[in-house]
């Protein structure tokens, strides 16, 4: 199948399509299966794009099902990219990691203590912030108290 062609019937690997849209700690991989999806114009696919569009944390991925949509006929509308907190009490399960650690922990022991203990806040972040990432994460860690 080339590139730009759409199918009518279901992918073979679309049971792993499925779980890799709801993999909330890789929106790399859900971006991949967005883009397999959208080669797709089914009930099924449609519903998955769309359930990406209006459900996922990362606006990047949310984007890129509504172009895919958009592209398979669908009339949808771009969602809204949403403003403060992605996840909610994304600050308060911060102070805790921080406050888990010891008193001079550095920046990259709580990057990786936050990556281990919660990815999807980690992968969420990542993947709206992009390159900018890691200048958040630890403007953020700067400022949250210690006790």
């Amino acid at each position: 199948m080339s590139k730009n062609e759409t199918r009518t019937d279901l992918p073979a690997n679309f049971n792993e399509l499925k779980k890799s849209i709801n993999r909330t700690s890789n929106w790399r991989e859900r971006l991949d299966a967005i883009e397999d999806l959208g080669h797709w114009k089914s009930r099924e696919t449609v519903e998955l794009l769309k359930h990406s569009m209006t459900g996922d944390s990362v606006f990047k991925i949310q984007e890129a099902a509504y172009r895919k949509l958009i592209a398979l006929g669908e009339k949808v509308t771009m969602p809204e990219r949403k403003s403060g907190e992605l996840i909610k009490d994304t600050k308060k399960i911060l102070v805790r990691i921080k406050k888990s650690l010891p008193k001079n922990h550095s920046y990259e022991d709580f990057k990786e203590k936050v990556k281990k203990m919660r990815s999807d806040i980690y992968d969420t972040y990542e993947g709206e912030k992009g390159t900018d990432f890691d200048k958040w994460l630890e403007a953020t860690w700067t400022t949250l108290p210690t006790k």
